[in-house]
């Protein structure tokens, strides 16, 4: 029989009787049905409360980055699960980003977190984890450079031809 609260995660402590004994075990590993998405396996690992796991965690994003969005940025995701060593008991289900502060050119990084007590990251500090990024298509427009397809091209070819065809005469 598994007990586990519906909202802790998959990083829930479970109790797992078989053959007459409870276990305390943590999923490891869910495989789902392709089309239903049901669960079709389970990994499960079999942890002790005073032992130190590794396990990831969901990166919730929270907050508007508003500094970012009227500079016409983005706010990059650049990890989406977090790697972290704790006693069982002591794993968060998330760990929750505020973005609200962020500006172009700014980046939170896996130093920069607040975790709970007794939880470590196994990452570097300085990984980055959330950047504020300038707009791209400003960015490509001031380098100069020409669209491969469009070398050679007159201003009003240019302007003609469809994004990403050959130039008439090609292929």
């Amino acid at each position: 029989m598994v007990r586990s609260p519906a909202s802790a995660g998959t990083n829930a402590l479970l109790s797992l009787r078989a053959g007459g004994k409870t276990y305390l075990a943590v999923a490891r590993e869910l495989q789902r049905h392709p089309v239903r998405g049901t669960v079709t396996h389970v990994d499960f690992q079999i942890v002790r409360r005073d032992e130190v796991i590794g396990a990831e965690i969901p990166v919730v994003l929270v907050g508007e980055a508003t500094a970012v969005h009227h500079g016409d940025g983005l706010v990059d995701q650049q990890l989406f699960t977090l790697p972290v060593r704790a006693k069982p008991a002591d794993i968060p289900t998330s760990v929750e980003i505020d973005v609200s502060d962020l500006t172009i050119g700014s980046v939170i990084r896996v130093g920069d977190l607040s975790l709970p007590a007794g939880v470590t990251a196994a990452l570097d500090d300085e990984a980055p984890v959330v950047t504020g990024v300038p707009p791209r298509v400003a960015a490509a427009m001031g380098t100069g450079a020409e669209t491969p397809a469009l070398a050679g091209a007159t201003p009003e070819q240019a302007a003609s031809e469809p994004a990403g065809a050959a130039p008439a005469g090609e292929g």
